[in-house]
């Protein structure tokens, strides 16, 4: 823990704003260790939005079918009945399930389906799914989500549609922006070779079920790398970057951050 909480006070240095995603922490140092060996480093960055990954597009795909059709009261008292339980409640009612059957953060999650329910078409499903606040103008006056700029008048279908969405915002607002300070940081080049506009070209030309197929994502690249590396170390639940940052601001990062945010 100690390690890696040596670059919260650098974060500022490299980042130059506020920048939100925490997993900003494991990417520099990781970037540090891969430093130590090699000057160049490829990322697999661009692979969930060009390829279709996101386990999201799956869900948004199925909840849009599943609640689109009903009428706009229904998906209220529906709303209305999965919130009256906290999130905590749930959490509960999940423990007694056996643990294969019991996601993680399921309070979490159920209120995040419950908000989708306001939601009829997949851009407002979309956009519930990826926000972390419903309304990002209560927090900071005059600012407004962007729109979906990216999709002009041919609309894809539901993935593609939240595909280009994510590569309009997310990927390069987020992702790239990370892994490209993170590494340039400690003078690590880091490539994107799926971000080659030539691949991205070739897989927005391939028909949906070379991207998702009997509810598996990301298809095409699969078959490819099945040629060269055992499934057993591809089939695996995907792992984040994530860092405790609740435990961190309860804890050793406690002073620290109250003094930045003192009212003085």
């Amino acid at each position: 823990s100690g390690q890696a909480l040596d670059p919260v006070p650098e974060l500022p240095r490299w980042y130059d704003e506020p920048f939100a995603d925490s997993s900003q922490i494991p990417t520099l140092l990781l970037s540090r260790l891969t430093r130590r060996y090699v000057t160049v480093s490829l990322s697999g960055d661009g692979g969930d939005e060009v390829f279709a990954g996101y386990n999201r597009y799956l869900w948004a795909e199925r909840i849009r079918r599943a609640v689109g059709w009903m009428p706009r009261g229904v998906r209220a008292a529906l709303k209305a009945g999965l919130t009256a339980v906290p999130p905590g409640g749930w959490d509960a009612v999940c423990a007694v399930l056996p643990r294969r059957l019991a996601p993680v953060q399921a309070g979490d999650k159920v209120h995040k389906i419950a908000a989708i329910l306001e939601a009829g078409d997949i851009d407002g499903i979309y956009r519930r799914l990826v926000s972390q606040w419903p309304d990002p103008g209560c927090l900071m006056p005059g600012v407004a989500e962007a729109g979906n700029g990216a999709l002009g008048d041919e609309r894809p279908d539901d993935i593609g549609c939240m595909q280009l969405a994510d590569m309009a915002s997310y990927l390069p607002d987020d992702i790239l922006t990370k892994v490209d300070r993170a590494s340039m940081a400690v003078a690590l080049e880091a490539r994107v070779p799926l971000l080659d506009h030539r691949v991205v070209e070739f897989a927005w030309r391939l028909p949906r079920r070379f991207m998702v197929r009997g509810g598996q994502s990301k298809a095409i690249l699969r078959d490819i790398l099945y040629k060269y590396v055992p499934r057993s170390l591809i089939e695996r639940p995907k792992m984040g970057f994530g860092v405790p940052i609740d435990a961190w601001l309860r804890g050793p990062l406690r002073d620290w951050a109250e003094d930045l945010l003192d009212e003085r």
